[in-house]
Order: C-alpha cells, then structure tokens, then sequence
C-alpha cells in the first residue's frame, strides 16, 4: 500500500451509463451507487460529473416511482445523484469533453483538474470490440486513447484509474500504456460478453452487473484507507463469474488505497460507514446480450394467464428470429468481401486484435447506418458480431469493398 499525495491536490470523478430503457435499468443503477460510493467518502458535488439517460427512476415501469435499486432490496441510490448531463447530452463528445476538461464556451460540468489530481473514471454499458456504447452513438477506442493521451500530455491528473462494466470492455484498454500513471480494471477480457445479475420479478428486469457489484460492494464494506487498488481488483476478479476481469496500465497505481480515488483523501475525509456485502449466485446471471432474452423468459415462466403467455412465447419467437438474421447478415458480408466460404470461416473464426482503427470504425459506422442500428433494443445483439468486422480490416481487405458488400447484402 502507498500513498502518492505528496503535493496538495483534488479528487476528480466522472461516472458515466451509457444506456437508456427499461431493459437495462442496471447501467444507472449502477452509475447512481458509484455516486453514491464517492459521495459518502466525502468527494464533493463540483468535483463528480455524472452522465446517465435518466428514464428510470420516473419510468412507468417501476413499482417504486423516484427510488432505484442496485441489489434486491436494497437501498435507494438515486437520491441526491447530480444531473450533470442526461437524456440527449449523453454523448461521447461530452463524455471526452468532460476528461478534456473543455466545456465547449458554456458553463456544463466539466474536469478542472490538473497536475496534482486524482481522478477516478467508470463506465457502464454495452460494448462490442473496440467501441463503448451511448444512447444514440458509439465511443471508438482510439478517440478514447487520443483524449487520454491529450490529458498525459496536458497533465490533467497526477494519476487516474478507470473502471469499465461492458462486453468485449479488454478491447478499450490493451493497448493503454504502463508509463503513463493510469491504471485500469475491465469487467471482461477483449472478446467476451460481460453478466447481468440480480433479476427483480417485481421490476421485471435485471438490477447490476457482476463485475459492478463486487468492486462497489467491495468499496462499501471494507475501509477505503487501508485496503488498495490491487486488493480490491483481487477481490473482483475471484468473485466474478461468468466473464474474466482484467487489469491494465500502470500496476504501481494499483497500490494506491481506494480512498485516494474514490473517497475525498486530500481534504483527509473519513471511510463511510460499512455495509453488507452482498453475493451473486452463479444461478443468478447471464450474459448482458442476453438480458433482453431473459426478461421474456423470465416473465413467461412467471405467467399463469394464457393469453400472455401466447403473445410472450411470440416475442421470443421474434426475438431468436432477429439474432438469426444478424447473425446471417454478418454471415453473408463476410462470404460476399472474401469471395470464398473456407476464407470467410476463418474471419468468423477467428478472433483478432483491432490495430487497423479507421477501416474499422469506418466499418462499424456503416453497418450501423446501412444494416442494423444497435441503439434500439432489438438489434443491441448485432454487437456480438462486429469481431467480424475487426477480422475484414485487419485480414487486409478494403473498406470500400467492406462497404460494398454490406450494401449488396442489405439490398437482397
């Protein structure tokens, strides 16, 4: 354990759910308790920016008008939680600006922060290879880097740390580098969903995440002075089922103690007060992609009324169809760019790291405006197959006759 706070500073936070919609209620859920975590430790309204859609809390849909949960019956993380952006200033232009601490001629919340800083970053959504999701567009991985570097060069922080609960959330970091005094946890490895947890009957969705669970679970329970970065990554990674937590970027930052990110350690504030940690069942999650799919399932199995149960049995029906066809299209752009079937069986295949970043995000943008926008709820699982497109680019091929091709097939 060290401590790093030699010249007089401040704490920085930027929380950030990239989501909208009842579905997933567990991203704002989340983004209200890690609020609610740095809040208590005595980090101060002007020193936390926070980004969420904010649709949940007076959402027709829940039981309990104005109060989110993050565990079963658990407590309201939404009170008090700053509206600094929402609805459609939920952008990755913001969200970078924020880091930048550009506040673009206006007077939005931004980051003050300078060399003698601390800031702390989390970010929970829905992810693909190389992209982080908001609620009507897409961060691409290397604009993310571009504005890290912008604040390494412009010495925005002393040291950062960022947590991201995403799928395939490995991607946004691999290439992060080890000498500039940030230090990164993900919730999943480069090419893997991350999990939902906690299904409410009642609310009938699912209330967090896995990963999101322990690390915040982990800040309320155990005293922010004394226990470090690296234990609390320890403690995440034994404990997360389903996806592979991982860690990047400067290890020495990890032996920092939490407070000194998440709690107010300059200005020598106290560890709240500790909670119960709650466990997550192996019985009691699922892969995020799939939470839309378990909803249905779950609501069907619920139901004793038949009428419902035929119109449920119908919107699985139609939900199992669309991940076909996703999945098909993908199939048949790459068969249509390769011009053979044993090539385009290797680029499903295989699983390549993104290096080749304008041909993919020139790709991406296309699919998304051209095929299948994955913003609305029944195409999120076009995500799964972007890994394709990652493949294409990096195997060589040009992004015209990526382009092309996905033209062709969406005209047939």
């Amino acid at each position: 354990m060290s401590q790093r706070t030699d010249c007089k500073g401040k704490n920085w936070v930027v929380i950030v759910a990239g989501s909208w919609g009842w579905f997933n209620y567990r991203h704002q859920a989340e983004t209200c308790h890690a609020y609610q975590i740095v809040h208590k430790n005595g980090i101060p309204d002007e020193q936390i920016v926070v980004m969420m859609y904010d649709d949940i809390a007076y959402n027709e849909r829940n039981p309990t008008p104005g109060i989110i949960i993050n565990r079963p019956n658990g407590p309201d993380v939404y009170k008090g939680v700053p509206k600094d952006y929402t609805g459609d200033a939920v952008t990755p232009e913001n969200f970078l600006a924020v880091l930048k601490g550009d506040s673009q001629g206006g007077s939005r919340k931004v980051l003050n922060s300078g060399p003698n800083d601390h800031v702390f970053v989390y970010f929970a959504d829905h992810g693909a290879v190389g992209i982080l999701v908001f609620p009507h567009a897409h961060l691409h991985v290397k604009d993310f880097k571009d504005t890290i570097k912008y604040m390494h060069e412009n010495k925005k922080y002393k040291e950062m740390v960022i947590y991201i609960e995403a799928c395939d959330s490995g991607s946004m970091m691999t290439d992060l580098p080890g000498d500039i005094d940030i230090y990164a946890t993900t919730s999943a490895n480069a090419s893997e969903p991350a999990y939902a947890c906690y299904y409410d009957a009642e609310r009938r969705t699912y209330l967090g995440s896995v990963y999101s669970n322990y690390w915040m679970g982990y800040s309320d329970v155990f005293d922010l002075t004394k226990n470090t970065l690296f234990q609390q990554f320890e403690f995440v990674k034994e404990h997360t089922n389903g996806s592979h937590v991982q860690q990047y970027g400067d290890k020495t930052v990890s032996h920092m103690t939490l407070m000194e990110f998440q709690g107010n350690s300059f200005a020598g504030a106290l560890p709240a007060e500790p909670m119960t940690l709650h466990k997550v069942g192996s019985d009691d999650i699922i892969p995020s992609r799939d939470v839309p799919l378990g909803i249905l399932k779950r609501t069907l199995m619920a139901s004793d009324d038949m009428s419902t149960m035929r119109g449920l049995l119908k919107e699985i029906d139609a939900h199992l169809k669309v991940r076909e066809m996703l999945k098909e299209t993908m199939h048949r752009v790459v068969e249509r760019v390769t011009g053979d079937k044993l090539k385009a069986q290797k680029i499903l295949n295989d699983r390549m790291e993104l290096s080749q970043h304008e041909c993919y995000k020139s790709a991406v943008t296309h699919y998304k405006h051209s095929c299948f926008n994955w913003n609305k709820m029944e195409y999120e699982h076009a995500l799964t197959h972007h890994y394709a497109l990652v493949n294409l680019c990096e195997g060589g091929y040009s992004i015209d006759s990526i382009q092309k091709a996905m033209d062709y097939v969406m005209s047939k």
